[in-house]
């Protein structure tokens, strides 16, 4: 389920809890092709702000700093309505719900697994829970039982409130019982979730079920399109009767674009080589080159990652902009590019399909993949920017091959 959703949800549901903002810009103007990059990058700028918990099934559960100001917030809320019995009552009701949130996240992240999908991680944000898998399941059936399995996970824990005595109560207040909690919040959540509309569980079934019949990028641009409809309806209701659902609508309308773009990113993917749009000029570096000839080269150049080659030329590792700059954190004159570069890099061939080292880049989170000829020779190097450019050369060529 989309994680802005839930966080709406959340705060309908106890309308005691203040009302949180949330700023995001919203510019038209950005392409697709954009929006797929920013899919690629958003977790590696979002993880060293994430506690890691602990690991379920290998499954890595974190928390986001941010949702520890959450917790505060409700708490404070909570104190100056009822003193500190009614600040504990709150957080409480917070975490119950976001642990039902994290058992629907797990929910998908083991029926992935049952079709060889890895979810490294999830992710607690004030904004709800989000489950990273490694890529997007390539059958429509697949896809139908990963994107089921969180509300049926949700369906469970409404029958068991229902069966522990749990009743309607909206909106839940401080006097509600935990089975009443725990039934309404959790239903209201399956059934909006349950909206054929993206990014809901509910649109990625709709998607299932017209891959079957169509190609995938045009089962996703249509349940996409039904997704911002849904926004635009729950913008215009908001302005008429409810404002937050104005916040509703934005973030609906935002994660269907991004889904319409991922599978632009993936049908584009498909039909080119990686040497189509690899990086041909780039800068090696070597296992024994100083820290700062690193620094002049990222200075000198717009490369942001680079290869590491042993003295035969052979790629043994990658050094990220990010670990040059923590490298240089620990003022060490004695430290070279080979103590702090990343060696469980994977490589891809000129020949390797775009769609392959996309996925490759996925799941291991690679900032930058080598790409070797068929000597096992360096020959050019695989960004998330490549996929970006290659995408909009597309859009802009739609009926002409290129490269």
């Amino acid at each position: 389920m989309s994680s802005a959703v839930e966080t709406s949800l959340i705060l309908q549901i106890n309308p005691e809890i203040p009302r949180l903002r949330w700023d995001r810009q919203d510019d038209d103007s950005k392409r697709e092709s954009l929006l797929a990059r920013d899919l690629i990058t958003e977790h590696n700028k979002s993880m060293g702000w994430s506690i890691p918990i602990f690991r379920i099934a290998g499954i890595q559960l974190r928390i986001h700093i941010t949702f520890l100001l959450l917790i505060a917030w409700v708490a404070f809320a909570y104190y100056a309505q009822g003193g500190s019995p009614a600040a504990v009552g709150g957080v409480l009701f917070i975490l119950l719900l976001f642990a039902c949130v994290v058992l629907h996240e797990f929910g998908h992240a083991l029926a992935g697994k049952a079709f060889g999908i890895n979810t490294p991680d999830i992710t607690l944000l004030p904004i709800g829970g989000v489950a990273r898998l490694e890529r997007i399941p390539d059958e429509p059936v697949q896809e139908l039982v990963i994107a089921a399995a969180g509300p049926a996970v949700t369906a469970i824990i409404v029958l068991g409130a229902w069966a522990g005595g749990g009743s309607w109560a909206y909106p839940p207040t401080m006097k509600s019982g935990t089975p009443d909690m725990l039934f309404t919040m959790n239903l209201v959540l399956l059934l909006f979730n349950l909206l054929p509309a993206f990014p809901m569980d509910g649109g990625r079934v709709l998607r299932a079920l017209l891959a079957t019949r169509m190609s995938y990028a045009r089962a996703t641009q249509v349940a996409a399109t039904v997704g911002q409809g849904f926004a635009f309806v729950f913008g215009f209701v908001g302005l008429l009767f409810n404002p937050f659902l104005i916040f509703i609508a934005l973030f609906v309308y935002i994660g269907a674009s991004q889904e319409a773009a991922l599978a632009q990113m993936k049908d584009v993917s498909r039909r080119f080589p990686v040497s189509s749009a690899m990086v041909r000029e780039f800068r090696t570096l070597s296992e024994d080159t100083t820290l700062q000839e690193a620094v002049d080269a990222l200075l000198a150049t717009s490369q942001h990652d680079f290869p590491v080659v042993n003295e035969v030329g052979n790629v043994v590792g990658v050094l990220t902009r990010h670990d040059l700059i923590g490298a240089l954190r620990k003022n060490d004159p004695s430290l070279r590019v080979g103590d702090v570069m990343r060696r469980d890099i994977p490589t891809v061939t000129t020949g390797t399909r775009f769609e392959d080292a996309f996925r490759i880049m996925q799941e291991c989170n690679c900032p930058a993949v080598p790409v070797l000829d068929s000597m096992k020779r360096l020959v050019g190097l695989l960004t998330p920017e490549n996929v970006t450019e290659l995408m909009m050369v597309q859009s802009a060529m739609p009926q002409r091959r290129v490269l």
